[in-house]
């Protein structure tokens, strides 16, 4: 059974605020001179930070977001018969578990079919998150198609096979 609360997907203003409260913390324990609680802030954020990170797909479930699953038709064409390329974007950013997990599905695709990948990440462009109005992380784009969140295999191989559908040099904009 597969218990799911959240969303697949990592909130852009959640991970920021993360992040502006790990400053806020470094200050307030600087101000206080409480030199220990802001080593032990400085060394233990990030580390729980990584652990969270790296572990992700083993503790999704108990934290709400389900199984981490892929899934991928095996006789699903994944090959474009004509040879256009195509470009498929992806947005990050940092700290967000999702990410890698479809950044290695992407690349996976990419060897088998040869498309254009461009990563971007957002981490430090605001301005790129209001032009895109991407609000959840991670972000595939092809064309004028997006996939967000946590997406399998076999959802992403749909999204590039509706890139190659829609004639050549579809993940570039008109």
């Amino acid at each position: 059974m597969n218990m799911q609360f959240k969303d697949q997907q990592c909130n852009v203003v959640g991970l920021a605020l993360s992040w502006i409260s790990f400053v806020a913390g470094l200050g307030y324990f600087s101000y206080r001179h409480e030199w220990v609680a802001a080593l032990v802030w400085v060394v233990g954020v990030p580390g729980l930070r990584w652990t969270l990170f790296h572990f992700f797909p083993h503790i999704s479930r108990s934290l709400g977001y389900g199984r981490i699953v892929d899934r991928l038709d095996p006789n699903s064409p994944h090959e474009d018969p004509r040879g256009a390329l195509i470009t498929v974007n992806f947005y990050s950013f940092f700290s967000c578990p999702f990410c890698p997990i479809v950044l290695a599905r992407l690349q996976a695709l990419q060897k088998q079919t040869g498309f254009t990948l461009k990563t971007f990440d957002l981490t430090l462009s605001p301005q790129t998150l209001l032009r895109k109005g991407i609000r959840s992380v991670p972000v595939v784009e092809v064309g004028n198609h997006r996939l967000v969140g946590n997406s399998t295999t076999e959802e992403l191989a749909g999204l590039i096979a509706l890139g190659y559908g829609c004639g050549t040099n579809a993940g570039q904009p008109a």
